[in-house]
């Protein structure tokens, strides 16, 4: 399984000749190296409905049909612009053909700005747990530090974590350092960060805040294999 970071928080899994995309916002930011021209995904994960992680979400899956797996507002969202969708729900899981998908609790706030002074709310945030070929995947999508992270590592064995590290939006180095703690994950990807400037960090020092030395710092385009 190669598992691909593409700026923000887009990962791409590949697996089993299946693409999976999470949180595929490419129109728009500036540190992604993909391009809606050249991806076509046969399943588009997403962990809330802010725009930049839905992102290109409803053209990526009319190319062949993908399945869009997402919270069941924002999956209804959706639905309604001609998308194929799965919706679920924060402690639900389902298993799909590339392997089981579990939503998980996430602090943050959800809505899709869709025009002028128009913005609509979508549900709750949600962080992802992904069990694919006998590895399990951690995609906490934007969220703050919450104690249950602890639980979270204790019930699961994480292979690698993907943590948002920007601050502001989300939970900043210190606080995301500290959610590696309670998650044990084998290996932490710090995510979410130097988009903008008000998320701007350095990654290679969160990565020097982890007491287990177990984090990577994945550049755009770089691909770890599980």
């Amino acid at each position: 399984m190669k598992i691909t970071y593409h700026g923000h928080s887009i990962v791409k899994i590949e697996t089993n000749g299946k693409t999976i995309l999470i949180d595929p916002f490419i129109t728009g930011n500036p540190l992604t190296d993909l391009s809606v021209e050249t991806e076509s995904p046969d399943y588009i994960l997403l962990t809330h409905g802010h725009n930049d992680h839905v992102g290109d979400t409803v053209e990526l899956a009319k190319k062949k049909d993908a399945l869009v797996v997402a919270m069941v507002e924002l999956a209804d969202y959706l639905s309604w612009q001609g998308v194929k969708t799965h919706g679920m729900n924060i402690g639900g899981s389902f298993e799909f053909p590339f392997g089981k998908v579990k939503f998980t609790q996430a602090f943050h706030s959800t809505g899709l700005v869709t025009g002028e002074q128009n913005i609509i709310y979508l549900g709750m945030p949600a962080g992802l747990l992904l069990e694919i070929e006998g590895k399990t995947i951690y995609h906490a999508g934007d969220t703050a530090l919450f104690s249950d992270m602890k639980l979270l590592g204790e019930r699961h064995s994480i292979d690698i974590a993907f943590l948002p590290i920007g601050d502001n939006f989300t939970m900043g180095p210190e606080d995301a350092a500290y959610a590696a703690k309670l998650l044990n994950a084998k290996t932490v990807v710090p995510i979410h960060y130097n988009t903008f400037p008000v998320i701007k960090q350095d990654p290679h020092k969160f990565v020097t805040l982890l007491e287990q030395g177990n984090g990577k710092v994945l550049e755009v385009g770089e691909a770890i294999e599980l």
